[in-house]
């Protein structure tokens, strides 16, 4: 290992490249772009690399697009680079980021288990996601692991049946359930004979008391599974096209990696995951041990500081849309306010995101027909410039399409 690597963060998952492979390729989606790069591990320098616009609609068409520019990038350096050249595939993102800070994550179910009035309102829960099912449950344990009373499965059971499929997935935190995780398991045990919304327990993801928060935790992991493990599945559709049969590692918002399958358990890690690699890239690429990092992407801008060569990792967890979680994190402040950030003028007031809109010109490289529509409406002497510049747009990569011309 070199003085450089040790600038990595002590619990990175290290996993070695397939076959001591000499390349291998990073990955990074963001909000509106994809960016691939391969790089020479011997030479520690990046080979080639290559930019596609990000397909929320469907994941795979911008990361296919990248991945594929990328292996066919033209010059020397990648014409002799063949898929069994490369030994490990990584991927950072915002995706989770952005969904809390936009307010746009999939609905959950909560369950809580043996909370009072108190403890549920102190979760935020409520004020947080307005409209998401909220079941209380008897149940629980004492803070030495005995039980409090038995946990009410019958009025669990008929709850879950009842929200049939009007959830993407369900969290479940009970109390003191880090001293005895029994009730837990057990409600995600009936859960899954119930229903097929994944299930998350707030035990999966801390072991540290503060029941209202680590149920703050799960609800946020549980309205990510979605959207990370289709982030997942993109590149592995990617990934198998071109015959990469190399382990696929997610950036975590520690800076460190694991492997993918984990994390599509606990999407609420890769929280934060792109400026945490951002920030260790920039001490890798410009050798710096002590720097401030302003990473502006086109929903959040994101401010780290690295000293003396290691990212500053948060103790109490992190923050993100407002909301202080239990993840180990890189201590990022973060705010919704990017390059395409919503500008709304209310009078005297200009509000800015944490909305995001996407730009004329980024539009017009999917649908070249939207110029001539506004040259159209510009052109027209009695209501000249009625649209204000506004369609409303579907993810880029919905079928059938996003944007039509009729």
């Amino acid at each position: 290992m070199t003085t450089r690597d040790k600038k990595f963060p002590d619990n990175t998952d290290e996993v070695p490249t397939q076959n001591g492979s000499r390349f291998s390729i990073g990955i990074d989606t963001g909000g509106t772009f994809t960016d691939a790069v391969i790089v020479d591990h011997s030479s520690k320098t990046v080979v080639a690399s290559a930019k596609a616009l990000t397909t929320r609609g469907d994941l795979a068409i911008g990361v296919g697009e990248a991945l594929r520019t990328v292996l066919e990038s033209p010059g020397a350096a990648t014409a002799t680079i063949g898929t069994k050249d490369i030994g490990l595939v990584t991927v950072s993102t915002t995706l989770a980021t952005n969904a809390v800070v936009e307010g746009h994550a999939d609905r959950v179910a909560v369950v809580l288990i043996g909370f009072n009035d108190a403890m549920a309102k102190r979760t935020g829960i409520e004020a947080a996601f307005p409209g998401s099912p909220l079941l209380r449950i008897n149940g629980g344990h004492h803070h030495n692991g005995d039980q409090r009373c038995e946990l009410d499965e019958e009025t669990l059971a008929d709850a879950i049946k009842r929200l049939g499929n009007d959830v993407s997935a369900i969290a479940v935190s009970a109390v003191f359930a880090v001293r005895n995780d029994a009730h837990e398991r057990r409600a995600s045990e009936l859960i899954g004979q119930l229903t097929n919304a994944p299930v998350t327990t707030s035990t999966e993801l801390s072991s540290a008391l503060d029941a209202p928060r680590r149920a703050l935790t799960a609800v946020l992991n549980a309205q990510l599974v979605g959207r990370i493990a289709a982030l997942a599945d993109a590149v592995e559709r990617s990934m198998k096209a071109y015959s990469l049969s190399c382990p696929l590692m997610l950036v975590k918002g520690d800076g460190s990696r694991s492997l993918a399958e984990a994390v599509k358990r606990r999407p609420i890690e890769t929280v934060l995951s792109g400026p945490a690699a951002s920030l260790i890239g920039a001490g890798y690429l410009t050798n710096e041990p002590t720097f401030l990092m302003s990473d502006i992407g086109g929903t959040t801008t994101d401010v780290a500081i690295l000293h003396n060569g290691r990212p500053q990792l948060t103790s109490d967890g992190a923050s993100v849309g407002g909301w202080r979680t239990m993840v180990r994190a890189i201590d990022i402040q973060t705010s919704g306010l990017g390059g395409d950030s919503d500008v709304q003028i209310n009078g005297s007031t200009l509000n800015l995101g944490p909305e995001r809109i996407v730009p004329l010109s980024l539009l017009a490289t999917r649908y070249p027909w939207t110029l001539d529509l506004l040259k159209l409406d510009l052109a027209d002497s009695q209501n000249a410039g009625s649209m204000h510049g506004r369609f409303v747009l579907l993810p880029f990569g919905t079928a059938p399409t996003g944007l039509t011309g009729t």
